[in-house]
């Protein structure tokens, strides 16, 4: 899996980085170890922000909708790079199953907490998977700002904020607990994007 990541994100990123060129601050508040990345999500393109933002030293497991597993050949290299898809529509446990081992093998997960592509300014209710994802193995969360705006041919800072230690931790939180944590998280990454909260 280590492998085709890193070969698919060296064929990937030099055509992508000559479009748009990627830019992180703050790269040193990712732990090391399990860890959920979480980041707003206007484009299509935002995981690959996400990843070259990271650089290639930590392999991001990203949880993407379940669609692009079923592309030919697409499909088949994403889930070996280790990208793994959620039916949106329905309790998807075997994704819920996934992102939980995936923690606790100690990589490191990435979710839209939205769950789907958001409008700057729009105003989505955060879902609750991170924040249970988070507390039921007692990983941080690490909140990432990604601009709606990226110009072709000039960089896009992709801002990543200090570890988010929920208080609740190792142990099945409550529906109201884990979305409350779902909107301290989308809180914190409109903060690092200087957006209302």
């Amino acid at each position: 899996m280590e492998t085709i990541y890193r070969l698919l994100y060296c064929i990937v990123k030099p055509f992508f980085c000559l479009c748009h060129p990627v830019r992180s601050v703050g790269r040193e508040n990712i732990p090391e170890g399990a860890v959920v990345l979480c980041a707003n999500h206007t484009a299509l393109t935002d995981p690959l922000f996400v990843c070259f933002a990271a650089k290639m030293r930590y392999q991001i497991r990203p949880m993407a909708k379940i669609e692009l597993s079923r592309v030919p050949l697409i499909g088949w290299l994403l889930g070996k790079a280790g990208i793994f898809g959620v039916d949106r529509g329905h309790a998807d446990m075997h994704a819920a199953k996934t992102a939980l081992r995936c923690l606790k093998e100690g990589h490191k997960l990435l979710i839209f907490p939205e769950g789907t592509r958001v409008e700057e300014g729009e105003n989505v209710d955060a879902k609750a998977g991170a924040a249970m994802f988070a507390t039921r193995t007692g990983v941080p969360i690490v909140p990432m700002y990604i601009p709606a705006q990226k110009h072709w041919f000039r960089p896009t800072t992709v801002v990543i904020g200090e570890p988010y230690y929920p208080q609740i931790q190792g142990r099945r939180a409550t529906a109201e607990e884990n979305q409350e944590i779902a909107r301290e998280i989308m809180r914190r990454i409109h903060a690092l994007g200087g957006l209302p909260q």
